[in-house]
């Protein structure tokens, strides 16, 4: 079964969009954590139990685990994220050429999807395409506010460079396992996108602490497919869901810091849904 057959399914079961950001900052996690063998795996494990009933999906961002003990911690997390029966996307932004690129898609050989940086063309993504029942989401339009410095810029043809990247997911989307980032915060280039390729489903980053616009990210995010028993698509949001914690009254208190971040991943679920 392909990676978007497992996300619908999943999709269909919880009845959530929502992707779980899990970016476990060393210097942000609770005193309750920090003194276990790996850090990072404790915290994730934790907010896993917490929130795996309105997840779509797991995202953890490889930036914070690119030591030893993080590649230990995130290999545990992507198992017991599994054996809740919720898929893992790793956002890597990988994109590279020849062996390298080769080494690089080994790493889904433990998660279900990746986010790859197309910039360098097709033969940097060509290993990732080719695992099929592999998701592989190409920066598109991105949330932050440096994106539109090329993002934007405008070709010969007249189309915005982050346009000519949407239609190329499309021509390399032969084993229909490609989807696209494209950041809530620009939800006008979001609706392009969607004009664009109607069928490719969208990470939508920008949400939560960013800010970004949920009606649209549900309305263009998703790809109404007619395979599938869903439209397909994820939404994501990290510190507002997995540091909710920060903010309640008694943030000392495991049972209270982390039933914040179900309780976020609850409220985040019930507002997109408002939309589907």
């Amino acid at each position: 079964m392909g990676f978007f057959e497992t996300l619908a399914a999943r999709i269909e079961a919880v009845d959530s969009v929502v992707s779980v950001g899990l970016d476990p900052d060393p210097s942000r996690l609770p005193e309750t954590v920090t003194d276990a063998d790996l850090p990072r795996w404790a915290f994730n494990r934790r907010i896993i139990d917490a929130t795996h009933e309105h997840a779509a999906c797991y995202k953890p961002n490889a930036a914070f685990y690119e030591d030893p003990d993080g590649w230990r911690a995130l290999r545990e997390t992507a198992a017991y994220a599994e054996g809740k029966g919720v898929p893992v996307l790793l956002d890597a932004k990988r994109g590279d050429i020849g062996n390298t690129a080769r080494r690089y898609a080994e790493v889904l050989d433990h998660v279900d999807a990746i986010t790859v940086n197309p910039y360098l063309g097709r033969d940097s993504l060509q290993p990732f395409l080719d695992r099929a029942d592999k998701g592989v989401f190409a920066l598109c339009r991105t949330s932050n506010p440096g994106g539109a410095d090329l993002q934007d810029l405008e070709l010969a043809s007249g189309e915005p460079l982050y346009e000519r990247v949407a239609a190329l997911a499309d021509v390399w989307n032969a084993n229909d396992n490609v989807g696209l980032v494209v950041g809530a915060t620009a939800p006008e280039e979001l609706e392009t996108v969607r004009e664009i390729v109607p069928e490719i489903p969208f990470l939508v980053p920008g949400v939560g602490a960013q800010g970004g616009d949920a009606e649209a990210a549900v309305e263009h995010g998703l790809a109404e497919r007619p395979d599938l028993p869903v439209d397909v698509g994820l939404v994501n949001s990290s510190r507002g869901i997995i540091f909710a914690g920060e903010e309640s009254s008694r943030p000392g208190d495991e049972a209270t810091y982390f039933g914040a971040a179900g309780d976020a991943a609850k409220r985040l679920t019930k507002r997109l849904n408002r939309h589907r």
